[in-house]
């Protein structure tokens, strides 16, 4: 089994129109991620900035906030959902 990691559709771009991926063999949030830059590339310049996420990108897991948890070193466990969520401006 592994982590599903939704991607929301301001990313698709970069992801090749995936809208969720999973991702094998990670511990913490932080690895999750980089399975993700590994195989997507651009989606690091997108979502990081200096080895943190941009502030206005949220990322859940399992429907909890990883700012209110460990962050980058959140852990996750086979079957768990990350979520990735930028804030998106509007009325």
């Amino acid at each position: 089994m592994a982590i599903t990691v939704k991607i929301p559709t301001q990313l698709r771009a970069v992801t090749g129109g995936e809208s969720e991926v999973a991702v094998e063999e990670a511990a913490t949030v932080g690895e999750v991620l980089d399975g993700l830059y590994e195989r997507f590339e651009n989606l690091r310049d997108r979502i990081a900035e200096d080895g943190d996420l941009r502030r206005f990108v949220n990322v859940y897991v399992d429907g909890e906030d990883i700012r209110f948890l460990d962050g980058l070193d959140t852990a996750v466990s086979d079957g768990d959902d990350v979520t990735i969520l930028p804030a998106v401006a509007g009325g």
